[in-house]
């Protein structure tokens, strides 16, 4: 009896174990994890989180080989049930919409994320991160009236598990980082994701960056130009209310 009871603790705490080592598997869910700051309590990077997660669905596309690069423009290919099998929605609604555009630059598909509204990547990849249990959403409104969401992590591990990851991937000999993981550090370091990576250690370890960004191909130089692009037209239109004032 005990010996049975022991067995079944066994196998429960085994189940935990793997759960607790299981990630999610596309980079717009790790960088959307990544950007919940467990400290805070609270999501990071709201200004910059929309056109980052475009970065990362390009990034896993790419990846993938569900696109490719003909001329410095994103190009769809034809729709392959291995490849994208897995996709997390957001990733597999962005693949659909290059299907039926004609070619882009990837700073055009970064600059053309939305950043309002139902249809902003980080709606999309939030629900489906609430959808599959990685996190919880805690809605309530404030003075009765304004709908606030609040983003919980279903289990601390996993975010924690990410982190590492990224500290890993910048610290382990080159040869033993997951093409993914160099990937994921790429993204985080273009996309000044801080909750991730803080300057310090972007500047401590930009040598190291420089090596893994290849894994996400040209996407991080495009991100990192559409994210300077994107502040300086909010400079210019502030200066432009000033004036009017």
């Amino acid at each position: 009896m005990h010996r049975e009871t022991h067995q079944a603790t066994s196998r429960e705490t085994s189940r935990e174990t793997d759960r607790a080592t299981d990630l999610p598997a596309n980079l717009p869910e790790k960088l959307y994890l990544l950007a919940y700051d467990p400290r805070r309590g609270r999501m990071t990077g709201s200004q910059s989180l929309n056109l980052l997660l475009q970065a990362a669905a390009l990034t896993e596309l790419l990846r993938r080989g569900l696109i490719r690069e003909e001329g410095r423009t994103a190009v769809a290919r034809v729709r392959e049930p291995a490849a994208s099998a897995g996709l997390d929605p957001y990733s597999a609604r962005l693949l659909g919409r290059i299907q039926e555009k004609r070619p882009h630059s990837w700073g055009w598909w970064i600059g053309g994320a939305r950043t309002a509204g139902r249809d902003q990547p980080a709606r999309w990849v939030r629900d489906g991160l609430a959808e599959a249990g990685w996190i919880e959403l805690h809605r309530r409104r404030v003075a009765g009236v304004f709908p606030v969401t609040r983003i919980a992590p279903g289990d601390p591990r996993v975010r924690a598990a990410l982190a590492g990851a990224v500290t890993a991937a910048l610290k382990s000999p080159l040869s033993r980082v997951d093409p993914a993981d160099a990937a994921l550090v790429a993204l985080v370091a273009a996309g000044r994701l801080r909750s991730a990576l803080d300057p310090k250690g972007r500047s401590r370890y930009r040598g190291r960056i420089e090596k893994l960004a290849p894994a996400a191909g040209p996407v991080p130089r495009a991100l990192g130009r559409a994210l300077v692009a994107r502040a300086v037209g909010r400079a210019l239109e502030g200066a432009g209310e000033a004036a009017v004032v």
